[in-house]
């Protein structure tokens, strides 16, 4: 697996959606500390199920963000073992 791959447009994809999605926690947090407007929390797992997986996981303890809710703590891994099935089985 070469650095090309990653200029394909599921690459261009899916490092794509996963920047938005540590975009949009750390948005989240900021909003949450100072007491702003949120982003509702579908978007947010929506955004990690069309592949902003492993951004949302990372992000998720980069800010220690949405780490006590279960509904995150369960669903986002999951997001990730499905993407990485997924990834696998796209580059083989």
């Amino acid at each position: 697996m070469g650095i090309e791959r990653l200029f394909t447009p599921f690459g261009v994809y899916f490092l794509s959606i996963n920047f938005i999605a540590f975009l949009f926690y750390g948005a989240d947090k900021y909003k949450a500390i100072h007491h702003a407007w949120r982003i509702p929390e579908r978007v947010l797992l929506l955004t990690a199920m069309m592949g902003g997986a492993f951004g949302s996981l990372f992000a998720m303890y980069f800010f220690h963000h949405k780490t006590k809710k279960l509904k995150f703590r369960l669903s986002i891994p999951l997001f990730c073992l499905l993407w990485g099935y997924v990834l696998f089985f796209s580059i083989s």
